[in-house]
């Protein structure tokens, strides 16, 4: 095992153990390296690798904390990991918020209170009729990550708004290429709140895979066609 990675286990055995909480100070350098058998320098590498992914916060001339290792927070590096990807490994992505979505909108049709139903019903309601690509995308955003949110599940939650933002640029790019996208959106927007609200996780989860997979399958097929690479945003 490379050093670094050996000292990346160490320093994750003890925050795993409870010896390091949530929010707590790592010793000094020196002392953590001796402690644990490590080199300064194969500690140094492994604590800018933790702080890379939100597990620990380096405070220049405080010390390093352990993070508050919510889900949210750890998971924020999904989207770096789409971004760096090629197109056809978005779909990789999309097929796996495919799966995962439809869950969480069909939790939410069990969990959400009447309350938080109605905050949805809300933003569905203030687009405008003839909303800008940007406006729709915008409350699309929030609309999905309401409906994550209503899951009850925070892990869940995580992992569909890492999913579904960095996603982002395939459907602006379908919204403007399809004829019909933006009226569909809206329409299968409409049929996933009147499901929540009728309290039906069954056709909640059906509806929320109809949307996904209407992305899912259109850009299958533009990487099928020639010079098909979506455009940056």
């Amino acid at each position: 095992m490379p050093v670094t990675d050996e000292a990346i286990d160490k320093i994750k055995a003890m925050i795993v153990s409870g010896e390091l909480r949530p929010g707590a100070r790592l010793p000094k350098e020196a002392d953590l390296a001796d402690r644990l058998g490590l080199s300064r320098s194969s500690l140094r590498e492994a604590v800018k690798a933790l702080s890379l992914i939100r597990v620990l916060d380096v405070r220049q001339g405080d010390g390093t904390y352990v993070t508050s290792l919510e889900p949210e927070l750890l998971l924020d590096a999904l989207g770096f990991v789409v971004d760096f990807h090629q197109d056809n490994t978005v779909l990789d992505f999309l097929e796996v918020r495919r799966i995962l979505e439809p869950a969480a909108t069909a939790m939410a049709a069990n969990l959400m209170s009447d309350e938080d139903i109605a905050r949805l019903r809300t933003v569905l309601e203030s687009l405008g009729d003839d909303p800008t690509l940007e406006e729709l995308i915008a409350n699309d955003l929030e609309f999905h990550q309401q409906i994550a949110a209503g899951s009850g599940n925070a892990v869940l939650c995580s992992l569909v708004e890492g999913l579904s933002g960095p996603t982002t640029r395939a459907r602006i790019w379908r919204g403007v290429t399809e004829e019909g996208a933006v009226g569909r959106t809206r329409e299968q927007h409409e049929a996933i709140l009147s499901a929540i609200e009728a309290r039906r996780p069954d056709l909640a989860h059906a509806w929320a895979t109809v949307h996904v997979a209407g992305v899912e399958q259109w850009l299958r097929k533009m990487l099928g066609s020639a010079a098909s690479a979506l455009p940056p945003l």
